[in-house]
């Protein structure tokens, strides 16, 4: 195996400084345009009301997406239908620009018939694939918006003994469409041997009904020890147990974001509390860019092999018609006058009594039947 580079030599002040010059700084040119170009993410929360969605994503990101928020009563939550909210904002961090959009799902769960109460949310990722689809196809490829979900938490209610049937159907219709990441709302409901019950009973039903959640990849065989330590630790983990807080409390002399209780404070960002750092991590930290990857390599390519198929189809079908009217066009019209026949089905007995030579099935298309050889008695 050859390597190829170039070795320049400069002298400053009596120092000799070797830099090597070659494609080893590909990677650099791709960060520089990256950093440049910027990123963006779009992240679904998906949950009944009063799971604490809103706090978390603040939490998340340091930021207060729900200023115009109205929070509405007990009776409108259950008048109120599913709505699909957009809340977009930018974000920079040390240069690197991003584009965060949030996806929420106001009115999910929370009327007394949840029957298909999830469909609005299919449709709508359904409807970004689409889109994304005609840019893709289209004659101006250079700035296409990519709007589509790389990230689904869904909430699941600290109360219960696992999942509910509502739960399962909603995953079970996204899991083929979005990365679906299960998170235990309000973690501190529970006592630590509670949340521990939780989620093995949780791990149970998600193999049990055959849902499949977001798979983290397995770890290169270079990777350094860290990265696979909390590779392991996140695997270990899921679903996650969660609270989120903006609250700033005092805590053995310490500013922290937590919960004041009359009993103690819960830390949101003291793994021995909850899952929110490790969470913080695999979301934005390790793991965003194989959302996104698994996004567009997994997700849209089902979908848009889906429409070439369909595509295909139709063609061929208006093909298929549009052949078959032609052939029975060219029928004698004695043939066409005598019974009633259709562009679209022959009778193969009538026609062998017109001396027509077809195969032992009942019936053939025209398009079939015109491939055979006409012989005359």
């Amino acid at each position: 195996m050859y390597q190829f580079g170039l070795f320049i030599e400069h002298s400053y002040n009596k120092f000799s400084k070797k830099i090597y010059v070659g494609f080893a700084t590909l990677p650099n040119q791709v960060h520089r345009k990256s950093v440049k170009k910027g990123f963006d993410f779009t992240l679904m929360v998906a949950g009944e009301s009063g799971m604490g969605k809103s706090t978390l994503v603040n939490s998340l990101f340091l930021t207060d997406l729900y200023k115009d928020r109205k929070l509405l009563n007990a009776e409108e939550r259950i008048n109120q239908t599913v709505e699909i909210i957009k809340h977009t904002v930018d974000i920079e961090e040390k240069g690197v620009k991003l584009k965060l959009t949030i996806v929420d799902t106001p009115g999910f769960g929370d009327a007394v018939n949840n029957n298909e109460c999830w469909k609005p949310i299919t449709d709508y990722i359904d409807q970004q694939f689409e889109q994304y689809f005609r840019d893709e196809s289209g004659l101006n490829r250079k700035n296409i918006q990519d709007n589509r979900v790389h990230c689904c938490l869904y909430f699941i209610p600290p109360f219960g003994h696992g999942l509910r049937p509502v739960d399962v159907e909603f995953m079970k219709a996204l899991h083929e469409k979005v990365n679906i990441i299960p998170l235990i709302a309000k973690a501190d409901c529970l006592t630590p041997n509670e949340i521990k019950k939780l989620k093995d009973r949780v791990r149970e039903e998600i193999d049990k009904f055959g849902i499949k959640v977001y798979q983290f990849p397995e770890c290169d065989s270079d990777e350094d020890e860290e990265f696979k330590q909390l590779d392991k630790e996140l695997k270990e983990c899921t679903p996650f147990a969660v609270i989120g807080s903006n609250t700033v409390v005092e805590a053995r002399g310490q500013r922290v974001r937590g919960r004041l209780y009359p009993w103690g404070i819960v830390e949101v960002e003291n793994q021995s509390h909850c899952d929110f750092v490790k969470l913080r991590n695999m979301l934005i930290r390790s793991h965003m860019h194989d959302l996104k990857d698994v996004t567009c390599d997994v997700h849209y390519e089902n979908y848009r092999a889906q429409c070439i198929q369909e595509m295909t189809r139709l063609v061929c079908e208006r093909m298929v018609k549009s052949l078959k009217v032609s052939l029975f066009k060219r029928l004698p019209l004695e043939f066409r006058a005598s019974t009633l026949l259709s562009p679209h089905l022959l009778s193969v007995n009538w026609l062998r009594t017109t001396g027509w030579r077809v195969p032992s099935p009942s019936c053939l298309c025209p398009l079939q039947m015109w491939t055979l050889r006409n012989s005359s008695k």
